[in-house]
């Protein structure tokens, strides 16, 4: 192409200094993304190989460096080639601006996330529940204050007054909170869940008609899994209306049951009997033996109210201790010669 070409005029720039930013443009594009690249596979790697949390936090930073955000950076170092107006080029600074903030939102967030993870993760594995609960919940709260902060420092670069869109979104916010009052009750029954912490995250815990192992608790709903595996969301405020029975923080389980045996006994077997079965308690594993009495005469038979601790919350292990317990009452009684009560009424007629 001729000199003329080159030197020729075209927006104030002449041809050649448009063909050196397109040039400035692609190489810092392509500089960029291949670095993006190189970063994700080394840390990703790197952490891989040596578990570091310094590395898993590089590879997530690389990762989430958006190509937006490259894209503009390239626009802009290929723009400080050219002789723009003044408009032009205070567009492209708001946009650089913009998208950096942004840039450092998504930055922020992931951090955020990765290290309320890790500490949530630590305090479940060191059995501090309540703590991990907190850590867990606290996370949404601190992506939504570093996102607050970015919008406004975004719109303070736009040129918003910052101070009066404060002012405004204030009094739409008084009129916001009567249309969305269930909305902010569940948010406050979050905020008194995190900080009174009446369950945790991994309680089985009983309200209501729904029970099951509390899974996660989110600003609107908790979400529970239930016995039949199903996974039931309970908004917040309906949860902490009512009772709520948390059998994991329960130490010990106390076991009352009765039985019967036969009016027939001889009294020598039924005064033996509280006895008995406190030998058969104590032998179990994991119990603590608390009573066993001979109550009342009842209307199939004498009926005795025994009492005693399952020295663990597991309703599995409850379950195998009465088991073992029945069994050995039945082996017992089976030995002794003693019978157990039957339902059976007896009906006396006279005759004349």
């Amino acid at each position: 192409m001729s000199p003329e070409f080159w030197n020729r005029i075209f927006a104030d720039n002449p041809v050649w200094a448009w063909f050196m930013a397109l040039g400035i443009f692609l190489g810092v594009l392509l500089f960029f993304l291949a670095l993006r690249a190189f970063l994700t596979r080394f840390f990703t790697r790197r952490f891989r190989r040596t578990g570091r949390p310094w590395a898993e936090r590089g590879a997530e930073l690389a990762r989430r460096t958006t190509f937006l955000f490259l894209l503009m950076v390239a626009i802009f170092a290929g723009s400080l080639s050219l002789r723009l107006p003044p408009e032009a080029g205070k567009v492209i600074r708001g946009l650089i601006v913009t998208l950096f903030l942004a840039q450092l939102g998504i930055w922020g967030s992931r951090l955020a996330s990765l290290w309320v993870g890790r500490m949530t993760e630590k305090r479940r594995a060191e059995g501090d529940a309540a703590a991990a609960t907190t850590l867990a919940s606290m996370g949404l709260l601190i992506r939504i204050a570093i996102w607050a902060l970015v919008v406004l420092l975004i719109l303070q670069n736009l040129g918003v007054n910052v101070t009066a869109l404060a002012a405004g979104v204030g009094i739409a916010g008084i009129a916001l909170a009567f249309a969305a009052q269930s909305i902010l009750a569940d948010l406050f029954s979050f905020l008194a869940i995190v900080v009174d912490k009446p369950f945790l995250v991994g309680d089985f815990i009983v309200a209501g008609k729904v029970e099951g192992t509390v899974e996660r608790i989110g600003i609107k709903t908790t979400r529970i899994r239930s016995l039949t595996g199903e996974e039931v969301v309970v908004s917040n405020s309906e949860l902490l209306k009512g009772w709520i029975h948390d059998y994991t923080k329960m130490r010990e389980r106390r076991v009352f049951f009765r039985f019967a045996v036969d009016y027939q006994t001889p009294h020598e077997k039924v005064a033996a009997i509280p006895r008995i079965v406190q030998e058969i308690i104590e032998a179990t594993p994991n119990v603590r033996f608390d009573r066993a009495h001979f109550k009342e005469y009842g209307e199939f038979g004498l009926v005795f109210e025994v009492v005693y601790f399952v020295l663990s919350p597991s309703y599995r292990d409850y379950m195998d201790a009465q088991q073992a317990i029945n069994l050995g009452i039945h082996k017992r009684f089976s030995e002794e010669g003693i019978k157990f009560a039957l339902p059976v009424r007896r009906v006396l007629v006279e005759r004349g």
